[in-house]
């Protein structure tokens, strides 16, 4: 089939590959020469496993292409996916503008009948909008020529193409039989594992993607909370996750105590859905307290480090290991690291930090203000305390040993909960963690 797909971010880049390795012919579209560029020249601009194989097997396999020119991409395909982003606004509501100008784009290039379909992440009513929007910009004899789809993206950044290629279900918001049928022919080879494909009407699926990942945040910030009462009342959060997560209709899934979650999607999608619930006159205190109980963790992990040091951190030197919102991305959009760092910053502390993947995004995001390490041991040099922030594998069993001798303090602060506290008091070491 021939597909478009444009916005070359995450999900547009992921699915646009994926699609490509299936067979189809892909354009994926984007407005940004120097990056486009570089993907045409193999140069990934962002960090995702398994991805940079996959869009240059299938470039030269030549079923995936980069092209700045939307009119034509959407005139040479049947499917034309909308990935854009839809970022926060002001008020926490989805910024729809990228979306929309995208629609009006789609509606002047039609020249005969279109499945447009909806993936980025969107609020309840937008297919409604960009269909109205495509009709008013189209020719008179294209204005019925197209059906407009709700197919929700479910990636998990750093097992994105895992996610795209052997998906746990797909959701279609159709209300076109023709349209339902197009896609899918488009999923049958994603489905021989007899994962299902769930159809729906569309303002359905349009509101299933807020309420996956805000149930998932709502996971993340309970757990927190319950580890916020260990820590209080004595009892260890790591066994009573353990005596909780067996429990298969809790599960062990996002059931980590930590410094909460971040990245593009859990903090935008839960405002934007405490947004629609305003909009409709609907309380969601369960929402609200999960995105104030997440921010908190991070004042919490703060006032941790201030406390060991009576409240006085200035011109302390702090390694920090990990900058990414999580492992396996380089992604640090409303990572935890960015607000920790930037409130010991104002108390007067230096920050040497390492990540394996983040370190140019980390650049952007605090220019010089901190040093960057060539490696994990390289932040310790110097260094009066190591604050984990980003679990990654390679930070799992580091050299102890070393570590003590680095560090002046002999102290480890763990965002993550992934360290051992015997084993590290047995080494000499002062382990502050979460819970």
């Amino acid at each position: 089939m021939k597909i478009c797909v444009i916005g070359t971010g995450y999900v547009g880049l992921v699915v646009g590959a994926c699609f490509a390795e299936m067979g189809n012919f892909v354009i994926c579209v984007d407005n940004d020469e120097e990056k486009l560029n570089k993907l045409k020249n193999g140069i990934i601009p962002i960090y995702e496993p398994g991805l940079e194989d996959l869009i240059k097997f299938n470039v030269a396999e030549k079923r995936l292409s980069f092209s700045s020119d939307l009119e034509k991409a959407v005139k040479e395909s049947l499917i034309c996916f909308i990935a854009v982003g839809t970022p926060q606004g002001e008020d926490g509501s989805a910024d729809m503008k990228y979306v929309y100008t995208v629609a009006k784009q789609i509606g002047k290039a039609l020249n005969g009948y279109k499945v447009i379909v909806d993936k980025s992440t969107v609020p309840v009513g937008t297919a409604e909008k960009v269909a109205e929007i495509i009709k008013t910009n189209a020719k008179e004899e294209f204005k019925n020529e197209f059906d407009v789809v709700s197919n929700p993206e479910f990636l998990k950044q750093g097992a994105a193409v895992e996610d795209s290629l052997k998906p746990d279900r797909i959701v279609i918001g159709s209300n076109s039989d023709k349209a339902t049928k197009i896609m899918y022919e488009l999923y049958a080879p994603y489905l021989r594992t007899g994962n299902p494909v769930i159809t729906m009407d569309i303002k359905s699926a349009e509101m299933t993607k807020y309420a996956a990942n805000s149930f998932l945040a709502v996971k993340i910030s309970y757990i927190n909370e319950i580890a916020n009462i260990c820590e209080r009342v004595g009892a260890n959060i790591d066994m009573v996750r353990m005596g909780i997560a067996s429990d298969k209709r809790i599960g062990n899934q996002f059931l980590f105590p930590g410094l909460g979650y971040g990245g593009s999607c859990f903090p935008k999608d839960v405002k934007a859905l405490l947004n629609t619930a305003k909009e409709n006159n609907c309380e969601y205190d369960m929402l609200k307290a999960a995105d104030s109980i997440n921010f908190n963790q991070r004042k919490l992990f703060i006032g941790k480090v201030e406390t060991y040091y009576n409240n006085n951190i200035k011109g302390k030197t702090f390694a920090v290991w990990g900058l990414a919102f999580k492992p396996n991305t380089n992604d640090m959009r409303e990572a935890p690291s960015i607000t920790i760092i930037n409130a010991l910053l104002e108390k007067g502390a230096i920050i040497k930090a390492y990540d394996p993947k983040a370190m140019e995004t980390a650049k952007m995001v605090f220019g010089d203000k901190i040093i960057y390490a060539s490696s994990s041991y390289d932040t310790l040099e110097n260094t009066d305390a190591l604050l984990l922030l980003t679990e990654w594998n390679e930070f799992r069993r580091p050299d102890f040993n070393r570590v003590r001798d680095m560090l002046k303090d002999k102290v480890i602060f763990d965002g993550r909960n992934i360290y051992d506290r015997s084993m590290l008091e047995e080494r000499g070491l002062k382990y502050i963690r979460i819970g």
